[in-house]
């Protein structure tokens, strides 16, 4: 089965001072049902405030440990909210080129892919847990809880999906295997065969096959 690497939101208890890493349950459970063992990232191996490069080589052993597949970043949070989740996202996304594995970016995480790729965010209106269509590639009907949408499409993307009032709701890299959704898979009651499609598309491409032998 493929390994998948999901990065995790961060919250922080002020009466505890502690910031604790955490995954909706449905997440893994519908990474499961799409036939993927899904492992949750963690945000903080080491300190990330030391200014040297320990950090990333830690990373980089549990990375090599591990070895994923394949890998999500996951929705919640904003972007620079927390910087731990913002520099393990980074190291992620640039494991996930080296080693050439797919990767989908869910909410937050398509605006991680657009920040990447150097495209900023602007607020949107009625967008906030509520459902809409969209049109395009992938088209239906989605949940939506973001305040924040691309400004525009990413070079080297293809738009996937437009919201009715033509936010871009889905992208595609055009050389490697990246996705990003602005919906969340895992908010719905009954998980959409058109989700699981697409996710078993992308993580059991061709490419990945021919990677690990298989």
């Amino acid at each position: 089965m493929i390994r998948v690497a999901v990065s995790q939101r961060i919250t922080f208890f002020s009466e505890r001072q502690e910031k604790r890493d955490e995954l909706d349950q449905r997440l893994i459970i519908f990474l499961w049902q799409a036939g993927f063992i899904p492992i949750p990232v963690p945000n903080a191996i080491e300190n990330y405030m030391d200014n040297t490069n320990k950090y990333a080589k830690d990373f980089s052993k549990w990375l090599k440990f591990v070895k994923p597949d394949a890998i999500v970043l996951s929705g919640g949070n904003n972007l620079h909210e927390f910087k731990e989740r913002d520099i393990t996202e980074k190291h992620l996304m640039d494991f996930a080129i080296s080693k050439k594995l797919p990767l989908l970016g869910i909410c937050r995480g398509m605006q991680m892919i657009a920040n990447w790729a150097g495209v900023s965010l602007h607020p949107v209106q009625k967008h906030i847990k509520t459902r809409h269509k969209i049109f395009g590639k992938l088209s239906g009907v989605v949940n939506s809880y973001h305040a924040f949408s691309l400004e525009r499409c990413p070079q080297d993307f293809t738009v996937l999906a437009f919201s009715e009032d033509g936010e871009i709701e889905a992208i595609r890299h055009n050389y490697l295997p990246w996705e990003g959704w602005m919906w969340h898979p895992e908010r719905e009651k009954n998980f959409s065969i058109r989700d699981i499609t697409q996710i078993r598309s992308l993580f059991n491409s061709k490419k990945l096959k021919i990677l690990k032998g298989k």
